[in-house]
C-alpha cells in the first residue's frame, strides 16, 4: 500500500503531462466540414428596414462565397409584407439583386402581399419571380429539406 501511494503522485504527473500533450496536438476549430453534394437555403425577408434588408443581401452573398459552399449551394430569397421594399424599383437595392442574380438566386415575391397591399407590378423589378404566398413557400421548401433562414 506504501507503494502505491508513493506512485500515486507520479501516476497523477504522468496523467496531466499526457492530456496536456494530447490537447496541444488537437487542430484548432474551423467549423463545419461541408460533406454533402449539395445544399440548399431559403432565406426569408419580411422587414422594410434598409439595414435589414441591406444585412440579409450580405448573409445571402456571404454563404455563396464561403470556401466550404462554394458551388454547392442553391438559395432563394422570398419576400412578403414589409419584406417587399426590396424588391422595388425605388429602392437602394438593385445592385445587389443583380449581383445575387448573375450568382442563381431565386429571388421570390409572395403574390397575396401584392394583391392585400395593390402593389403595381410595374413598380417592381421584372426580373424577379412570384410566389402564390411567402408562407406557403416556406412550408413547401422546409418539407423538402431546404434550410430555412430567417436573419
Amino acid at each position: 500500500m506504501k507503494k502505491l501511494l508513493t506512485l500515486l503522485p507520479l501516476v497523477i504527473v504522468m496523467a496531466i503531462t499526457a492530456n496536456v500533450s494530447a490537447q496541444e496536438t488537437k487542430k484548432p476549430f474551423m467549423g463545419a466540414v461541408a460533406k454533402k453534394k449539395s445544399y440548399k437555403a431559403l432565406y426569408v425577408l419580411n422587414n422594410a428596414e434598409e439595414k435589414h434588408i441591406s444585412g440579409t443581401l450580405r448573409n445571402i452573398n456571404n454563404a455563396l462565397e464561403d470556401p466550404r459552399l462554394k458551388g454547392k449551394l442553391e438559395v432563394e430569397l422570398i419576400a412578403f409584407g414589409d419584406g417587399v421594399a426590396v424588391y422595388r424599383k425605388d429602392g437602394k437595392f438593385l445592385d445587389q439583386l443583380n449581383m445575387l442574380k448573375s450568382k442563381g438566386v431565386i429571388l421570390a415575391q409572395c403574390e397575396n402581399t401584392v394583391r392585400e397591399r395593390k402593389i403595381d407590378k410595374s413598380d417592381l423589378f421584372d426580373f424577379i419571380s412570384y410566389v402564390p404566398s411567402g408562407n406557403g413557400e416556406i412550408i413547401i421548401r422546409s418539407a423538402a429539406g431546404w434550410v430555412i433562414v430567417h436573419p
